[in-house]
């Protein structure tokens, strides 16, 4: 079945500028309430998403308005309550465009976009300026002709940082100055009608912003959780004629989920694609999963199941600089995991829980970390095939074979130089990731009122419920024993699916899986 041509537009794939979508017919999802709340409670503005959700459109949205160009905005809810007398000049700053390896680089293109804004707002470019010289002069000169104060739009104000994490040293001279020309944002408030930075990664004020503390960060504020991605209404309303034919909940269960803390919203990357193709794929994913992260992970021997859910503090989400880069705050700012739940312990003193936003980076993200944890890049996809082809027969001896033999060929040498092996939670982190791979249904630590298992997985009209042990050398049994002594089973049983008990033992010795005993529950 194909979408009904009824109301289709054209799809925004890769559009970031608001007056051509806006004019030549494409879908838009109407953000302008959100935008006037903004423009009406406050000046200075910080905001962090991943890649590909929309910053830029936003930032031209916001142009616009003050550019006064109300024909973009006929019908939605801008054109009837925003101030179309407001017209102010805007300074526009985007480092997003190309990658930057030195100072002096960074330097040529600050000051080549600095130079686009004079020739573009037409005023006279002085001579024997640095950068933040040439933007006070600017800000000053346009406030002195056109008798308003000027809207300051940064976009990807933080990507010469990111580009070179893998190299602190250059980092460092990027941070340094790009806070060089930050700074003049507290230096020229009498000049500052507006203004917002937008970018990945949120780092501390001390460090980049030093001076601009009345930046406010909506990064995690509840009333702009959807102020860039779409929500179900947008999905069910804006983009109803692309839905036919499409599973609705499988969208939902493959690209929803990104929270910051009140609605949770669509990737649009992913939705596009999708309505576009016709087809359920990591979109987002493809686009280019960061090297640095994955082995940043292998090198903290982070315990992969752990990542579907971890407590923290907004502190430590907040807590990325060059030098101190939180795991936590790498994964919940780049978009591998989001916000589940907020729970205030004491008043003012909140704890969040993260986890993965939906199917497409659960899956995804694990199948890169196979490589990290000893999996052949070229026989990940072999493993994780053979693993769905036994569970689907109900093969067990298979199932502990593919897991032994994967263990036997893992170089001794790879044991030796990567410290994740060294660790208990490596051999849990095999297992499930290769699991999680898949997109299985997957519940971790699963609570009941004799303890918590491990792994439990539903599948193929069947439950199976692991428990994890390492030992010396030897098994005990102690791992299955433990799956019937505290009864694991009776928590599904009211769902009569047969029900699989499996005692997983690892031997820190031989480096391998030394009992996989398997029993179905009574």
């Amino acid at each position: 079945m194909t979408p009904s041509t009824t109301q289709r537009k054209k799809l925004p794939i890769g559009i970031q500028t608001f007056s051509e979508i806006r004019q030549e017919g494409y879908y838009y999802v109407d953000k302008t309430a959100l935008i006037l709340r903004l423009l009406t409670e406050g000046k200075y503005y910080f905001l962090s998403r991943p890649r590909r959700f929309g910053k830029s459109l936003l930032l031209d949205t916001i142009a616009e308005l003050f550019a006064g160009n109300r024909a973009l905005f006929t019908g939605l809810h801008a054109d009837a309550h925003w101030d179309w007398s407001i017209c102010c000049p805007v300074v526009r700053i985007s480092l997003g465009q190309g990658v930057l390896h030195s100072r002096a680089a960074l330097d040529t293109r600050i000051r080549l976009l600095l130079q686009d804004n004079y020739t573009r707002l037409g005023v006279a470019l002085p001579e024997g300026q640095d950068a933040s010289g040439l933007l006070s002069h600017l800000l000053q000169q346009l406030h002195l002709h056109s008798g308003q104060r000027v809207v300051v739009l940064v976009d990807e104000y933080d990507k010469p940082i990111l580009d070179n994490l893998t190299a602190p040293d250059v980092a460092r001279e990027m941070r340094d100055g790009l806070r060089d020309l930050y700074s003049v944002l507290k230096e020229q408030d009498a000049h500052i009608q507006f203004a917002m930075l937008t970018g990945v990664s949120k780092f501390s004020k001390v460090s980049l912003f030093s001076g601009l503390n009345h930046l406010k960060d909506i990064t995690v504020d509840a009333r702009y959780s959807a102020l860039c991605g779409y929500t179900d209404e947008d999905m069910d309303t804006v983009f109803a004629p692309e839905l036919p034919g499409l599973d609705r909940e499988e969208i939902r269960r493959w690209y929803n989920g990104y929270n910051w803390g009140g609605t949770s919203v669509y990737n649009p990357f992913d939705v596009l694609l999708l309505l576009d193709m016709r087809a359920f794929r990591p979109y987002w994913f493809e686009t280019g999963t960061s090297t640095f992260l994955i082995e940043l992970l292998r090198q903290r021997q982070t315990f992969t199941p752990g990542l579907a859910q971890r407590l923290t503090d907004l502190d430590l989400l907040s807590s990325f600089d060059v030098d101190r880069i939180e795991t936590d705050a790498l994964l919940f700012q780049s978009g591998y995991l989001t916000l589940h739940r907020q729970e205030e312990i004491l008043p003012g003193q909140w704890v969040y829980t993260l986890g993965y936003p939906n199917l497409e980076v659960r899956t995804s993200l694990n199948r890169a970390l196979l490589p990290a944890l000893g999996v052949a890049a070229s026989q990940a996809l072999h493993q994780c095939s053979a693993l769905l082809r036994l569970l689907r027969a109900h093969d067990f001896e298979g199932l502990r074979s593919l897991f032994t033999a994967f263990f036997a060929s893992v170089p001794h040498d790879w044991y030796r130089n990567n410290p994740m092996a060294q660790y208990e939670g490596y051999y849990a982190s095999v297992f499930y990731s290769h699991f999680a791979a898949l997109g299985l249904d997957i519940a971790l630590e699963d609570s009941t009122s004799q303890g918590r298992i491990d792994m439990a997985v539903r599948f193929n009209g069947g439950i199976y419920l692991f428990e994890f042990k390492v030992v010396e050398q030897h098994p005990n049994g102690k791992a299955l024993q433990q799956l019937k002594d505290r009864a694991y089973a009776d928590k599904y049983r009211a769902l009569g699916q047969p029900i699989h008990l499996i005692g997983v033992e690892f031997s820190k010795v031989q480096r391998s899986v030394v009992a996989f005993e398997v029993e179905r529950a009574g």
